[in-house]
């Protein structure tokens, strides 16, 4: 399928449902690209026919999005109101449900159920090591005497 097929695939998708922007399937299509070739490069979990499954895509998308957009991922994601793992399974999903994606009888959106913290994920690794993990909203707030 070239980019403009694509692109009209999307540009349907958003028709009936707008929560995520375009670049955020583009992204996806990019992130499942290169995940499918950090799987074959490293060899230790070869995908089926290029099948993977939603828990390596959401590995790969972490990868991708630091690899591509570094510190700005996370503010990449809120402009394309994507806000936790689920919303990468229901872009799957609309890609799938329109052709452009497979998927086997086994696959459903709860396999993006739970993936990962996006604080965690997209901002902790940039952070000073003193810093990782704590709670954004505690972040700023003064310590009790």
């Amino acid at each position: 399928m070239n980019n403009q097929d694509f692109h009209e695939v999307v540009k349907t998708i958003r028709e009936d449902d707008e929560r995520f922007e375009e670049g955020a399937y583009h992204f996806v299509r990019q992130a499942l690209d290169h995940t499918i070739k950090s799987m074959k490069k490293s060899g230790s979990s070869k995908p089926r026919n290029n099948h993977v499954s939603g828990q390596q895509l959401l590995k790969g998308i972490r990868e991708f999005a630091l690899e591509q957009y570094g510190p700005m991922a996370m503010t990449l994601f809120r402009h394309w109101h994507i806000q936790q793992c689920e919303d990468f399974g229901e872009i799957v999903f609309h890609l799938v449900e329109h052709g452009i994606l497979g998927k086997t009888d086994e696959d459903s959106l709860d396999d993006f159920s739970g993936g990962y913290d996006f604080h965690e994920a997209f901002s902790d690794p940039f952070l000073p090591k003193t810093r990782r993990g704590l709670d954004s909203s505690s972040e700023n707030m003064p310590e009790k005497n």
